[in-house]
């Protein structure tokens, strides 16, 4: 199967390849579409930094933010602004520690709907929208069609989901839960350099 990859400039002589990822991370979809897009968005290896820095601590101030990467507050805060226009950076949020808020269970689960028509998959999408356990849903290719990444506070509230959420669906025809032992390693940061 072929790879589609987009690039986009980082200095005179260098170019960033973009490359799809498995895991179905949304900001690389949205870099993609920007550099596809009529209007190139040009990332040079400042842009580069800034994103690094707020991959990292979202919060960092634009004045230590500017220190850090060689610019103007001035300059630095316009290219903050440029990059949430175009779409780059989609929006500042607190990280909670799921441990710490009591979900100390985190499954996987396959599911596969009986029929593969787009009521049924518009219907799918839009109740897994409203469904707060629902951490990521990704359309995926092999033996199922999404794969849910879930957290519980307990066996009680998995059953709950399993049993009274995703059963009812229209169309459920499969489901298959993976507990995790173990996290190794969750992040949410891209591999940008």
């Amino acid at each position: 199967m072929r790879q589609n990859y987009s690039s986009c400039k980082i200095a005179d002589n260098e170019e960033y390849k973009v490359e799809p990822l498995e895991y179905g991370i949304s900001i690389y979809k949205r870099v993609i579409a920007v550099v596809e897009s009529s209007e190139v968005l040009n990332l040079d290896t400042t842009d580069l930094a800034i994103l690094r820095l707020l991959q990292f601590d979202g919060r960092v101030s634009n004045v230590e933010m500017a220190r850090r990467v060689g610019l103007s507050a001035p300059a630095t805060h316009a290219r903050v602004k440029r990059l949430e226009a175009a779409g780059v950076i989609r929006r500042y949020t607190a990280l909670l520690d799921r441990e710490a808020m009591g979900f100390d269970m985190v499954c996987f689960i396959n599911v596969s709907l009986q029929l593969h028509q787009y009521e049924a998959i518009e219907r799918f999408k839009e109740l897994v929208q409203d469904m707060p356990e629902v951490q990521e849903c990704h359309h995926i290719t092999g033996e199922f069609d999404y794969l849910l990444k879930t957290v519980f506070r307990n066996h009680d509230e998995l059953q709950e989901f399993v049993v009274n959420k995703l059963t009812p669906i229209p169309g459920m025809a499969r489901i298959n839960t993976s507990l995790a032992l173990i996290e190794i390693k969750a992040t949410q940061q891209l591999p940008i350099g």
